[in-house]
């Protein structure tokens, strides 16, 4: 419990020589974060450009799972009031996702070095300051970068988060759910991209198009675009974020063994180049949480909290389909103990039906040089509750540190905005050095499970089987390592010895559904709905 929680609520001086009393509006908006319970301490009250480090801004640790929004222009402090956050919620024995998206997150797992800026600014807000490192893994998409490796199967991932990733238009999104839908029907296991690459290539063929009549609505035409689409991201290096072993989201909900939450750290500038491919595999772990969580109402403190950064990149060009499915996760996860905080630079980057679900709100400095910039911050004010503030000019005129902020109370209803200095991160205000990073990595109890990739029989296999030659789609894959194969009993013979036996393509759809007999459910967003 951070050292503010002891501080007695701000009010009116009563006896000589105590602080010196607050302005009546000062004091109006400070008795709205006199909150009785556990709470988080984001800083002092500013007024007038005054700091009053007795007026303490905090947010209740049982409204975290109620999600957020932290914006502000670049440079103006987002990244340090993530940090700020996690590292009292790690405190709280609350577990923390955060994407390290300039790579200077990775600071969290050591303690802060005392200086200046910090003696001064825990000074002015009243801060006891201790240089305090907190738990940490670090993970890395495909492996690339520093960090244990996170993948997902293009099965799990669905054909929803895919097609958002191939940037495909809204009709070749919906047919390539169908090709999903007869994959998953089919038995056909789509583990990485070759495997969707051979059912698609299958498809086009002559021997698969009496299949693609069946599934409907999927013209050869569109089929071929998906196929030439994802061969081309194939061929950007597309294919190590995907895969198996696949990644646990579990594994994001640890403590510590001195109960504090672990502070997952997503290192992304390997990939920053890839702003599409990241955002929506940061929307997979969530959907993937969303789905394997039970639900368990209000709870005293969240389950985990998610920070999902650069939120705009999530939401754009997104079809309606996408963003109805990012409505529903965000409003239904919070019954599931998660919290969700969406960073970004301005509040009109997130639709409004998501913004309506961001109860807590930080919002650092605007820019308002041009016209854009101008619409931008009045949209922005517009989204605050009535203040006592002039927010146009407040919000141009905040320093880096400094924010704009209302939260819910205990009680759900919104607190007065406030003008707030915040605290100083007790952690490494920077990255750590790589070899520390790596030697971190490699540390992890959970390096063994996820750093090799393994590449088991699955679609391509099974399709490729059948050809008795290289194919088109053998012939431009990558090799394949070899994997021990168990013999099976003749009376149950298997998916491939059915289909070289009917000699011809077209019974492989009847061959395999005898042999697997089930269909794999899927959830909001398309992914897999199936527990690990």
């Amino acid at each position: 419990m951070s050292d503010s929680e002891t501080m007695p609520p701000a009010t009116a001086p009563e006896a000589p020589g105590s602080a010196p009393a607050l302005p009546k509006e000062a004091l109006e908006i400070a008795s709205g974060y006199a909150f009785a319970g556990p709470a988080l301490d984001l800083g002092a009250l500013l007024w007038d450009g005054v700091c009053l480090p007795d007026a303490q801004v905090r947010i209740p640790l049982p409204m975290l799972n109620r999600h957020g929004l932290v914006a502000g222009a670049t440079g103006t402090g987002k990244t340090k009031t993530l940090q700020l956050i996690a590292e009292q919620l790690s405190a709280q024995g609350v577990p923390v996702f955060l994407a390290d998206i300039k790579g200077d997150v990775s600071g969290i797992s050591a303690p802060g070095q005392p200086n200046d800026k910090v003696r001064s600014r825990s000074q002015e807000v009243h801060q006891q300051w201790t240089a305090t490192g907190f738990p940490a893994e670090f993970y890395a998409l495909g492996g690339i970068g520093h960090g244990i490796p996170v993948r997902a199967t293009i099965t799990d991932f669905g054909p929803l988060l895919l097609s958002k990733v191939l940037q495909l238009n809204q009709t070749q999104e919906q047919s390539l759910g169908l090709i999903f839908h007869y994959a998953d029907t089919k038995g056909l296991e789509l583990v990485d991209l070759k495997d969707l690459r051979a059912v698609v290539t299958f498809l086009t063929s002559d021997e698969g198009k009496p299949e693609l009549k069946n599934i409907g609505g999927l013209s050869s035409a569109t089929a071929g675009v998906i196929l030439r689409s994802l061969t081309a991201f194939e061929a950007q290096g597309m294919a190590d974020f995907f895969g198996e072993p696949e990644f646990d989201t579990a594994d994001l909900m640890r403590t510590a063994s001195d109960g504090r939450g672990i502070v997952s750290v997503l290192e992304l500038p390997a990939v920053q180049d890839k702003p599409a491919l990241f955002s929506t595999f940061l929307m997979w772990l969530l959907a993937d949480l969303f789905h394997d969580l039970p639900e368990v109402g209000d709870a005293d403190k969240p389950k985990l909290v998610f920070f999902f950064d650069e939120a705009h990149l999530l939401f754009h060009d997104a079809s309606k389909a996408f963003l109805d499915s990012i409505t529903q996760t965000v409003r239904l996860i919070r019954s599931k103990g998660v919290g969700v905080f969406f960073v970004t630079q301005t509040p009109k980057d997130v639709p409004s039906d998501v913004l309506a679900q961001l109860g807590n709100r930080v919002q650092h400095a605007l820019r308002a040089f041009t016209p854009d910039d101008q619409k931008a911050l009045k949209a922005t004010v517009k989204t605050f509750p009535d203040s006592a503030y002039d927010l146009e000019e407040l919000l141009t005129g905040l320093g880096t540190g400094e924010a704009v902020v209302t939260v819910l109370s205990e009680k759900g209803a919104p607190t007065p905005v406030a003008a707030t200095r915040l605290r100083a991160p007790e952690s490494l205000m920077g990255p750590i050095e790589p070899t520390a990073l790596d030697e971190a990595v490699k540390a992890s109890p959970l390096h063994g499970r996820y750093a090799q990739a393994v590449d088991r029989e699955s679609a391509y296999e099974k399709l490729n089987a059948t050809r008795g030659a290289k194919g088109p789609d053998e012939m431009t894959a990558p090799p394949k390592k070899a994997q021990p194969k168990q013999a099976r009993p003749k009376e149950d013979p298997s998916v491939v010895e059915q289909v070289v036996g009917s000699g011809m393509f077209k019974s492989l759809a009847r061959s395999l559904g005898t042999q697997i007999g089930r269909e794999i459910t899927r959830s909001i967003f398309g992914t897999a709905k199936r527990r690990r």
